[in-house]
């Protein structure tokens, strides 16, 4: 959808038919694209600078809570830590990927070259970001088996299940990544390897745009990620829920519980909000995209070559992407007083050992 907003712009399928552009061609159409998306030099100063600060934060917190539970046998095999730990580890790969790239797109002024990385970066963080749903789908779940079935958590949450949940949330987000990315192959052209695409980081519509929109992967992509944000939102709501109302049944003298109980889910479930904001940015572009057609809404977008709307939507989107990583090991980690305990013993024990 973004390769409209740059009409002065050669778009890469004109490019693949009529004639092959050699490197400094690449780079000049790679600026201009950049430039229709980010014409202010001030913007692009102030989108780099909160970049690193998000980019730096996010591996710092994530990075000193997984020490934090690798490195205390009390934490390291508690279902909740364990998927915490899995849940770190997703957004510390996507991360790695997507911020080092944009920062070198924003430095060079340029958009994000098609090709190898582009692809590869593309099916990471959509393994990434399937993986980070189902991992707080079942986090929510287990949370509600503790407290609501306390009896037979034990039972249920068995440590080889434990690690079952944990292989199978890496290997379905794996396979429908793999299905969207061989869905969108079926667009490629080799005229078009090595070509700037409209954006700064290869998310679904900057790929599908440059590979002629390929219908398959649009719906399946729209489809499976609706069906996944819909059962994260359900299974989030049904445990917390339930969980409330445990707490509600208290009789008078566990009030102060009830009070907390309340207080807890109405946390849980703002942040479960900030999670997926950016989902419901771009199920809400992918609405509007439904809605208005192709055409439609090229048509629409403003070729004057400030800042259009597919382009301030491509960078919201960017932004909002690194928001959950940074909170998510503040959530469901540091707010958790088993693991603000942990890092003071392990600084000293850090100190004692040198």
């Amino acid at each position: 959808m973004l390769w409209a907003a740059a009409c002065a712009c050669p778009t890469p399928n004109q490019d693949a038919r009529n004639i092959t552009l050699d490197t400094p061609q690449l780079l000049d159409q790679g600026r201009c694209l950049f430039r229709s998306i980010l014409p202010s030099d001030t913007a692009v100063k102030v989108l780099l600078c909160v970049f690193l600060v998000m980019t730096i934060i996010s591996l710092g917190i994530n990075g000193c809570t997984l020490f934090s539970l690798g490195s205390s046998e009390d934490l390291s095999w508690e279902p909740r830590f364990a998927l915490l730990k899995n849940l770190i580890v997703s957004d510390v790969l996507l991360i790695v990927t997507q911020g080092p790239t944009v920062i070198h797109c924003l430095l060079q002024k340029t958009t994000l070259p098609y090709g190898a990385w582009c692809v590869t970066q593309f099916f990471l963080n959509t393994v990434c970001v399937f993986c980070t749903m189902l991992t707080i789908t079942c986090m929510a779940l287990e949370r509600y088996l503790y407290v609501c079935q306390a009896i037979y958590y034990i039972s249920i949450l068995t440590t080889k299940r434990l690690y079952l949940v944990v292989v199978l949330t890496w290997l379905i987000s794996a396979c429908l990544s793999a299905i969207v990315t061989a869905l969108l192959s079926l667009g490629h052209k080799n005229a078009l390897l090595g070509k700037p695409i409209i954006g700064l980081l290869c998310e679904p519509d900057t790929l599908e745009a440059h590979l002629g929109f390929p219908r398959a992967a649009a719906v399946f992509r729209k489809v499976i990620g609706l069906m996944v944000t819909l059962l994260c939102i359900f299974s989030y709501s049904f445990s917390y829920l339930r969980m409330y109302q445990e707490a509600r049944n208290a009789v008078q003298p566990f009030q102060q519980v009830n009070v907390r109980a309340r207080k807890t889910v109405m946390f849980y479930c703002s942040m479960l909000l900030l999670q997926l904001l950016p989902i419901f940015l771009k199920i809400a572009s992918d609405a509007l995209w439904e809605l208005e057609g192709n055409m439609a809404m090229i048509q629409s977008l403003d070729h004057s070559g400030g800042w259009t709307s597919a382009g301030t939507l491509h960078i919201m989107l960017l932004v909002m992407l690194q928001v959950p990583p940074c909170i998510n090991p503040l959530v469901y980690g540091l707010r958790n007083r088993e693991v603000r305990e942990v890092l003071p013993r392990l600084m000293r024990w850090r100190r004692e050992n040198r």
